[in-house]
């Protein structure tokens, strides 16, 4: 445990003296989906036809670790952070549309955000690409025999915002784009439906530092 605790002593140590100003800590916060998205899924499935569309996108959170390297008014902040999301999905039968229902779905991903910006006293401009590695998920739409989840391991896009920081605390308000297709992952029969339209998160978080 000594040897552990000296060895990051040293790192940091090391990472001061390169970048002038290294910090690290832990960070937590709250995001939802921003999906512009008023459109339904037409899905055939076997005898059955339905559409699926957005009820509701609910409040996510976030935890994780947090680095935060200074060279003058130049900062890179890479981050670690496993969060979690949820959507609702309407479901109405064509043939019959007074039959609804409503089913839920919750993401876990690990998110590896690398940002860059520039920093004027506690303002931070910051911007830079993520990858989000799919962890896991639960669905009420397993309810239907022939639904399949069919995630891609990687997917990217990218972060952007403000950032203030007041000595060990930093605050971050940021928006995030995707480059895949909302409900990529959705399947039945074989089959792989999505929306047309492109996932956007809005994120808030605030982290606390040493260094």
């Amino acid at each position: 445990m000594m040897r552990l605790s000296l060895l990051l002593l040293i790192l940091m140590s090391s990472l001061e003296l390169a970048f002038g100003q290294f910090r690290v800590g832990f960070k937590g916060g709250l995001s939802t989906y921003d999906l512009g998205v008023n459109e339904f899924i037409d899905i055939v499935d076997g005898t059955q036809s339905f559409q699926l569309g957005i009820s509701d996108a609910k409040f996510g959170y976030h935890l994780g670790v947090v680095l935060q390297m200074q060279i003058g008014s130049f900062v890179m902040q890479p981050e670690a952070v496993w969060n979690s999301n949820s959507v609702e999905y309407s479901y109405t039968e064509i043939t019959n549309p007074s039959v609804t229902q409503v089913f839920d779905e919750k993401y876990q991903y690990l998110d590896i955000p690398f940002l860059f910006g520039i920093k004027a006293g506690p303002l931070r401009l910051m911007a830079g690409p993520v990858g989000h590695y799919f962890i896991d998920s639960t669905s009420d739409l397993f309810d239907f025999e022939s639904y399949d989840q069919k995630f891609k391991s990687m997917t990217y896009g990218y972060q952007g915002g403000i950032g203030l920081d007041f000595f060990n605390i930093l605050l971050d308000f940021r928006y995030e784009g995707n480059f895949t297709k909302f409900g990529e992952h959705i399947t039945f029969s074989g089959t792989q439906y999505n929306f047309s339209s492109t996932p956007a998160r809005l994120l808030a978080s605030v982290a606390i530092t040493i260094g």
